[in-house]
């Protein structure tokens, strides 16, 4: 024993025996491979089954060759006609921000103020004037004939806002 109480581990030295090794146990027989029991099975089925998936794996390996090594490729569909996606125009994309949150703000569950709906002050009044708009309807003849209301004055203000479009006046105020 040391100072301190501890004991020094053990190291081989003339007398030790040597450390014994324990076999490792012997690796797993293989199984045998499904299609040998399926063939003994059904042998009458065994053979057009390997044929239908040798000539499906064929067939789907055709096109993954590299370029130019002769494998057959299967041609790509042509390109749609118009190169690119209509654009939306800021008087729909205006109707439909002020539309959604001015039925929110009518029935009841809109939240926050003007910036987090992420209108403008603009499209914020033509919001004001909609609900202003609507809530007698609502009260006379129910939310959907409210709701054209709002979708009806919504299109026109946003309409008469964005007829010039330029940024540094109109609709961008």
């Amino acid at each position: 024993m040391e100072r301190g109480g501890t004991t020094r581990p053990a190291v081989r030295g003339p007398g030790r025996p040597r450390p014994t090794t324990v076999p490792l146990p012997a690796p797993p027989r293989p199984r045998a491979p499904l299609t040998t029991a399926f063939t003994t099975a059904f042998p009458a089925v065994a053979l057009p089954a390997v044929l239908v998936t040798a000539a499906l794996v064929t067939v789907l390996a055709a096109g993954c060759g590299p370029p130019g090594s002769g494998v057959a490729r299967v041609p790509s569909p042509p390109p749609p006609p118009s190169s690119s996606p209509s654009a939306t125009t800021p008087e729909d994309l205006c109707a439909r921000i002020v539309t959604h949150w001015a039925r929110e703000v009518l029935d009841g569950t809109a939240y926050g103020d003007y910036q987090s709906m992420g209108l403008s002050n603009g499209q914020y009044g033509i919001l004001r004037d909609a609900v202003a708009a609507a809530r007698p309807v609502r009260e006379q003849r129910g939310a959907p004939a409210a709701h054209e209301v709002i979708v009806r004055h919504v299109r026109e203000a946003c309409a008469e806002r964005h007829r010039t479009g330029r940024p540094d006046e109109g609709a961008w105020r």
